[in-house]
């Protein structure tokens, strides 16, 4: 029975050795972390993550930021900047934009909630209201650019992380606005046709836009101080070594940050930019995030030995193939490359049939249950065509829906824990599990739907229509994370690959769901381990269909921008 419980236990040890180092590294010198909920304009409720330096009080006031994340993450994402600037004696606010986390929807909304963020930061009685910066990422840059027009005086020095002046804020020919502006503008950013009108990110300083917003015609000197920091006109350019979402975790990115605030805020303590902690942060985030896959495999486990479900056990498992014969390489070839073939065109169908609605609020994870749905059917279709031997698998329905929900409602209560006892989700870079709000977990509801449809028909066909005898238990997990997986690692790789060499994505035109596929490599691989897993040990695809089902909506819908209100 000790045998049962043995990955149960490891999972959780894994998670808490992860929550105990993300929380002692984000609380480094007695910093304190505060989940808020205010109001912002127009009676929107707005949700952050409020970092206050140790001494701090309304007799010994503090300089702040406000930092912002972009479009699709959440307040967590700044976590690497919000650690650096706390640690260096500033209050430090990382607000959710507007219809993101925990903040009301709709996204884009109120400024994108970048004014009732800075009018928040300014009312705290701990905050110098004469030393306050604003840091925005991507679409958190235009959040800050709001908040900087609505009130001009509001703050002393900004910096676009990824971003720019752009839409909805054109230059307007002068340097007077922003004040103190800082561009960190990587080498190999994919937005830069949006951001800074121009194919490749390192065309950026012969931009036109930029150029207006520096006040010169001649080409941006990288590093050069353009303007006057005391005038408020100051401008600087700086050019990291990495991509758009990799500024999240780059040290040069974030160390440019830390730098300039240095120099255009008073109040700091003189701490080197070279001094960062914050990816001790990331890892024992990450480590808790392989934990909760870890905790999910052995609660499912621990589950089975379970009476109660006693007749979901199965210890002979049948298999399609005897052997890998052209066939099976061509139905894994058909499995592993039809998703990614069908990725920005599939997408681009999902938007255009299911905008932003009452029902099917969030128009990207519309998108993804659209590509995931039309790929289980392909899946189905791909089965009826190339069968190898029949194999049933389908097993106890009702049994597997019930150890499934136990499986992650037990892991759901290990998130929720972490992110109360320590402030920190499960997370690497932009791959995080958070808990949902409860508007979050209405919207769940209704896209469960498609994602349990296409789960359902997907590993049916993984695992009924590709298992092969005598494969050992390595070889099968390798083939099936494989089968899900091994697409977007040649689809990725390919299109990086393109931006190293030639300076932009070989699909210049899809930055965005270019860098939403990012996710789906260790999502898929997640999903193809606990689906195996289950498999093995039932002979039924169903508990790993409705584990990952339930788990990868949740993943998706917490992480993803509501676009429409929803009450």
């Amino acid at each position: 029975m000790f045998k049962k419980f043995r990955l149960f236990h490891l999972g959780w040890i894994i998670i808490l050795l992860g929550a105990l180092l993300a929380h002692f590294i984000q609380t480094a010198g007695d910093v304190t972390i505060k989940d808020l909920r205010f109001t912002g304009s127009n009676g929107q409720t707005l949700s952050g993550l409020l970092y206050v330096p140790p001494g701090v009080s309304a007799e010994s006031k503090a300089p702040a930021i406000l930092a912002v994340h972009g479009y699709i993450n959440s307040r967590e994402t700044q976590s690497g900047f919000a650690i650096e600037y706390a640690r260096r004696g500033y209050v430090v606010l990382a607000l959710d934009q507007s219809g993101h986390g925990y903040s009301d929807a709709p996204a884009f909304a109120n400024g994108f909630g970048g004014p009732g963020g800075l009018a928040y930061l300014r009312g705290l009685d701990i905050v110098d209201v004469d030393n306050i910066g604003l840091e925005g990422h991507s679409m958190g840059g235009w959040t800050i650019l709001a908040a900087a027009s609505a009130m001009p005086d509001g703050y002393k020095a900004m910096v676009l992380e990824g971003s720019s002046t752009g839409a909805p804020f054109a230059a307007d020919g002068t340097t007077t606005w922003p004040r103190n502006l800082e561009v960190v503008y990587s080498k190999y950013d994919e937005f830069s046709q949006l951001m800074w009108g121009v194919d490749r990110a390192q065309d950026a300083p012969d931009s036109a836009k930029m150029k207006a917003v520096f006040g010169t015609s001649e080409t941006i000197v990288p590093g050069q101080l353009y303007g006057d920091i005391a005038a408020g006109t100051a401008r600087v350019l700086q050019t990291p070594n990495t991509t758009h979402p990799g500024d999240h975790i780059s040290p040069e990115a974030i160390g440019y940050s830390i730098d300039w605030f240095a120099q255009t805020l008073d109040g700091a303590q003189p701490i080197p930019s070279s001094d960062q902690i914050w990816p001790w942060k990331e890892l024992g985030t990450l480590f808790a995030l392989v934990g909760f896959v870890v905790l999910l495999a052995g609660t499912f486990d621990m589950l089975l030995a379970a009476p109660a479900f006693a007749r979901l056990r199965q210890s002979t498992v049948a298999s399609a193939y005897i052997t890998r014969n052209a066939k099976w390489w061509i139905a894994f070839a058909l499995s592993t490359f039809v998703p990614v073939l069908s990725y920005y065109l599939f997408f681009s169908w999902g938007g255009q049939l299911f905008p932003g609605s009452a029902v099917l609020p969030q128009t990207i994870t519309s998108q993804i249950a659209f590509w995931a749905v039309l790929n289980g059917i392909i899946v189905l279709l791909v089965g009826f065509v190339l069968k190898g031997d029949k194999v049933e698998g389908r097993g106890d329905i009702w049994g597997s829906l019930l150890i499934a929900l136990a499986t992650v409602g037990i892991g759901y209560l290990f998130v929720l824990a972490a992110d109360f006892l320590f402030k920190i989700d499960f997370r690497f870079w932009v791959v995080a599990l958070k808990p949902m709000s409860l508007l979050q977990l209405k919207i769940a509801l209704v896209y469960l739907v498609p994602f349990t449809v296409f789960f359902v028909l997907a590993l049916r066909g993984l695992h009924t229509g590709l298992s092969v005898a005598g494969d050992s238990r390595l070889v099968q997990y390798i083939s099936n994370i494989g089968a899900l997986a091994l697409g977007f690692l040649v689809f990725l790789g390919f299109q990086y690959g393109t931006l190293l060499f030639s300076g932009h994505l070989f699909s210049m035109n899809e930055p965005l769901n270019t860098v939403i596929a990012i996710q789906f490599l260790p999502l898929l691989s997640i999903v193809a381990f606990l689906s195996t897993f289950a498999w093995r040990r039932t002979g039924s695809y169903l508990p790993g269909a409705f584990i990952n089902a339930l788990f990868v909506t949740w993943y998706i819908v917490a992480g993803q921008a509501t676009q429409f209100p929803v009450s």
